[in-house]
């Protein structure tokens, strides 16, 4: 009897509701009344509506200048990609002129400049300062990241470099999204310097270092001369100068020297800061 009543009760309080707020869309003559209305006025920018918020009143924002449409062509020249054509990499600096109030791209100190600076700051954290693979991460277990002088990197063209930087590789994130295309390039520039100043030869250095390489040059120290061969018995051939006895089976060790070979002084490493030869290099 009282599941009666509390049925009757709740009908009569459906029947109540929904004569004052009605069904969800349909179309009053009034507004019609609304309990919750918060998800309905939400306090945001809805496409096409004014806006007190702008100056201009306009709630949509106009694209910043150089956005790109996604149904637009993509750029696909070597400038942007790294790559002749699909199927083959390309090689050298597409170096070009200022646009639209930018920097031009060329292979001078100042572009060798921004390349170390943008090198420094993304990545020589993992690839280290000299380019050697053993930046601070490496003292925290990643030891994966390449070492820019072995000769896989040394044979590896531009284009690989730049797409490598761009898209990433292995663990390597690409860094396309937050270095510039241009800024892309100039650090190709600088791992190449890199690569130089560690597989540098003598006539890299400038005429200064020069100098003081041959300052540091060891002097080449005179051949001894030879002893006199010891008295052969006649039924023994005679051995053959320089060389002696290994005690072992009556056999002979035949000992070279080095010392009468003029010494060429080794460079393996020029300043950072050295600019001969790291721009010659590219043209």
């Amino acid at each position: 009897m009282k599941f009666r009543y509390f049925f009757l009760a709740l009908a009569l309080a459906v029947l109540t509701v929904v004569s004052i707020a009605g069904f969800r869309g349909q179309h009053f003559t009034k507004p019609p009344f609304e309990v919750l209305p918060d998800m309905i006025y939400q306090d945001k920018v809805k496409d096409q509506v004014p806006s007190a918020f702008f100056a201009d009143g306009n709630s949509a924002r106009a694209p910043i200048p150089g956005t790109v449409a996604e149904e637009m062509p993509a750029d696909n020249s070597y400038w942007a990609t790294g790559k002749w054509d699909d199927t083959h990499w390309g090689d050298g600096i597409p170096v070009h002129d200022a646009v639209d109030g930018g920097r031009p791209l060329q292979i001078d100190a100042a572009d060798m400049a921004r390349g170390r600076e943008r090198y420094t700051i993304s990545c020589e954290v993992c690839h280290g300062a000299a380019g050697d693979g053993k930046g601070i991460t490496s003292k925290y277990g990643l030891n994966g990241a390449a070492n820019y002088h072995q000769d896989k990197y040394r044979q590896e063209t531009d284009g690989q470099l730049f797409d490598t930087i761009t898209n990433g590789h292995g663990q390597m994130l690409g860094y396309g999204y937050n270095v510039t295309i241009d800024d892309r390039w100039r650090i190709v520039m600088y791992i190449r310097a890199l690569q130089r100043s560690q597989n540098a030869a003598y006539a890299d250095a400038s005429p200064d270092e020069q100098a003081q390489l041959d300052k540091t040059k060891k002097p080449v120290a005179p051949a001894p001369a030879p002893a006199p061969a010891a008295p052969q018995p006649t039924s023994a051939p005679a051995k053959p100068a320089g060389s002696a006895s290994n005690g072992s089976k009556g056999t002979d060790r035949i000992y070279a020297t080095h010392q009468s070979r003029e010494a060429s002084p080794a460079v393996t490493y020029l300043s950072q800061r050295t600019m001969k030869g790291w721009v010659e290099m590219y043209y």
